[in-house]
């Protein structure tokens, strides 16, 4: 099948502001009788052999159109009729999923990934409360099926501030509470690594908790620190915008008072409440900028680092599950479920302080509300009040999610590779790998045939260029290893390519591929490099900064970049 790919349509439109429609994992935490959620028994069931309630718990939606925003509403809806009518059950299979919204519910955070959803729920070993144990859920984030649902131990490390996609590198990255025990000796041999010395004081040293930037894999639920340090901040959201930059916000009180425009200002008339904190991805460590100082016992000047951004959001917030997502269209705004108050209400006096919560429907008590936070300025917009307060674990744009329609399946791709023997995969077609078993220390000879409008721009073995013959025939070297890649380049010759402003010749720039990413010689400094998804989302855009440039991408997708004047396509 002829395929031709022009630049032109592969630039994402960005989102309308007036019809924003956000999904999540969500549950009503306010009722009349405190924080229990509302569920109705159905009846037993005979066949399944259990009891089926319809609780709250579940995905919902709520739209934001510029004025105001809908209450959440359970999407896709549960029907008791559907499943249960003159007594009797007539869909045990549907039973059964309504039933299993009960279990969605993560409390020790959630993620969703390209149409998929992971929660996870802390809870004590029922035989003893020395073990905390970690329920693992997957489910459909269309369907709300429940994919898979399995234990892990403490020692997995799955709480976190929350879980998100990174569309650059293909990995999910999540703000993780660990110990400094739990960090491998690579990190805490860092010099830059942060020690507490007052944990050694307090006979707690290498004990002490904090939060650390961790990759996940969550097919294995496997979690990995990447930071050389821990962050004592109460975390309560991470997020990662399409352009792979990542946020987080802290949870903030209400020191100070409100000023006219509705947002929280300290005694020096700077917003304060929850704080916005950017992470370097591949550190792990908080962006920071110098501030000098002067010690005030001994006069001489010191340099210290503080959080690149100079002010608080202006909305204090509740150190309690939250959540924020960003719109592929749109890296500059982060939506943020967050709370309105620091988890105090308000009197009959009209004084802050901590009430009962049945007097949740008058004093304000853990109200929640949708912000819009600006990841320039690091401020935000309070949009709405959500009724009913409401709060999710996870949050995302209704198909604008910097992970949709990625070929990336959260759950299955590291197990789809081969697990024994010696194989090659084979990385030139637009529908995906193609693994071929082959033998140690002998070579193998491919023929590489192109579409209309592309050529063969490189081929390479494991990173290394092959040298392509004139019938169009490549050798690998001798196998030396389990897994190996030959991965084409394709470039675009057709009439569909984009005309580019002056920059180096094309002929002069080389792309070589490995599963590591791209790979970029003789182009100039100054030529623009934009990458895209398949389905035409920018993932990334840069300039030529040396005579040789790297580009990480993250294996198993179809990408097509744009280098100076040259355009190539490629699956790593």
């Amino acid at each position: 099948m002829t395929h031709i790919l022009s630049l032109a349509a592969l630039i994402a439109m960005p989102l309308s502001a007036q019809n924003l429609k956000l999904n999540g994992v969500a549950n009503n935490n306010r009722h009349d009788d405190g924080e229990q959620m509302t569920s109705q028994y159905v009846g037993w069931n005979s066949e399944l052999q259990k009891p089926i309630f319809v609780v709250e718990n579940g995905l919902y939606t709520m739209t934001w159109d510029g004025k105001g925003l809908t209450s959440p509403v359970k999407e896709p809806e549960v029907n008791i009729e559907d499943f249960y009518s003159n007594g009797a059950y007539t869909d045990n299979t549907k039973a059964l999923w309504a039933a299993n919204f009960n279990l969605m519910y993560g409390n020790s955070g959630a993620a969703y990934v390209n149409g998929k959803i992971v929660t996870v729920m802390s809870r004590d070993e029922q035989s003893t409360t020395d073990e905390e144990l970690f329920a693992v859920r997957k489910w459909d984030a269309k369907t709300g099926q429940l994919l898979s649902t399995e234990t892990k131990p403490k020692s997995a490390l799955l709480e976190s501030a929350g879980m998100s996609y990174n569309p650059v590198d293909g990995k999910v990255y999540g703000l993780f509470y660990i110990t400094e025990a739990d960090l491998a000796e690579t990190i805490t041999a860092d010099p830059e690594y942060f020690v507490d010395d007052d944990d050694a004081d307090a006979g707690r040293e290498g004990l002490d908790a904090g939060y650390a930037i961790c990759t996940i894999d969550l097919a294995t639920m496997k979690v990995t620190p990447v930071t050389p340090g821990l962050y004592y901040y109460n975390f309560v959201t991470f997020a990662i915008n399409s352009e792979g930059r990542a946020f987080a916000l802290t949870s903030g009180g209400a020191a100070g008072y409100e000023g006219p425009d509705g947002r929280m200002y300290n005694i020096d008339g700077k917003l304060t409440g929850a704080q916005l904190c950017e992470f370097d991805l591949t550190t792990g460590l908080m962006l920071t900028k110098p501030q000098a100082g002067v010690d005030s016992e001994t006069g001489e000047p010191y340099i210290t680092y503080v959080n690149i951004y100079d002010e608080g959001t202006g909305y204090c917030s509740q150190y309690r599950r939250q959540s924020a997502c960003f719109s592929k269209s749109n890296p500059t705004k982060m939506y943020w479920n967050g709370y309105v108050n620091s988890g105090k209400g308000i009197n009959d006096n009209g004084s802050w302080t901590s009430l009962p919560d049945r007097e949740w429907r008058t004093n304000g008590k853990y109200d929640t509300a949708l912000y819009e936070v600006d990841i320039e300025t690091g401020r935000a917009t309070r949009l709405a009040t959500i009724a009913d307060r409401w709060t999710f674990a996870a949050l995302w744009v209704d198909g604008d999610d910097p992970s949709d329609g990625t070929d990336f399946d959260p759950f299955f791709h590291d197990t789809q590779e081969p697990t024994e023997g010696a194989w090659i995969a084979l990385q030139s077609a637009d529908g995906g790998s193609i693994w071929q078993p082959v033998e140690k220390g002998q070579q193998y000879r491919y023929f590489i045939q192109v579409s209309e409008g592309w050529a063969i721009h490189s081929v390479s073995f494991n990173g290394t260029e092959l040298t392509v013959d004139d019938e169009g025939m490549v050798t690998t070297p001798a196998v030396s290893a389990d897994r190996n890649r030959l991965i084409v380049v394709y470039e675009q010759t057709g009439v569909d390519a984009v005309e580019a402003p002056a920059a180096a010749p094309a002929a002069d720039i080389r792309v070589v591929a490995s599963d590591r990413g791209l790979h970029i010689t003789g182009a100039s400094v100054g030529d623009p490099i934009q990458v895209y998804a398949a389905d035409g989302r920018q993932l990334s855009a840069a300039t030529v900064s040396a005579s040789t440039t790297d580009v990480p991408l993250a294996p198993g997708q179809l990408y097509i970049a744009r280098i100076g004047q040259k355009t190539v396509k490629v699956r790593l």
